[in-house]
């Protein structure tokens, strides 16, 4: 089932995004690794900027979490994560056309790392283009990102 999270629900969405996060260790540049992956902290300025998160619950369980945030004149899909002992059920993908549904714009961006070629493809997979030349000033003008990150990351 799908629902809404609630922001006082931190400790489980932070659950399953350092839990899925573990498959970026070692793909993604070693100065962009931390631990944990994202802190409460960040989780908090993710909230403050607008980032709602949905999530598939099974029973109790929290087993997939994205996040959804109009920023100017686009809606972005942010923090996509699936527990690691519920993926490959197809989570991810009722997720995001969930998302995409309450989309209030036409244009939708995702972002992911580029050496995540298994992100990459489930978002090909799902109906999104790279967008090449354009990709680093969409990043610039719709996530707050570092640098570092910019240059790692495909949109």
């Amino acid at each position: 089932m799908i629902r809404k999270i609630r922001s006082t629900d931190s400790a489980v969405i932070l659950n399953v995004i350092n839990d899925a996060a573990q498959v970026y260790k070692g793909a993604i540049p070693p100065d962009c690794w931390k631990e944990p992956y994202m802190t409460s902290k960040e989780l908090e300025k993710e909230l403050e900027r607008g980032v709602e998160f949905y999530g598939w619950f099974e029973g109790d369980v929290l087993a997939a979490v994205m996040g959804i945030q109009p920023v100017k004149d686009v809606t972005l899909i942010r923090h996509a994560y699936v527990l690691t002992s519920h993926q490959r059920r197809g989570l991810g993908e009722k997720l995001l056309n969930h998302l995409v549904g309450l989309a209030k714009t036409q244009e939708i961006y995702v972002e992911t790392w580029t050496a995540a070629r298994w992100a990459v493809q489930f978002y090909q997979k799902n109906g999104f283009e790279l967008i090449p030349k354009e990709g680093r000033s969409k990043l610039r003008r719709y996530w707050t990102v570092s640098d570092r990150h910019a240059e790692s990351s495909v949109c």
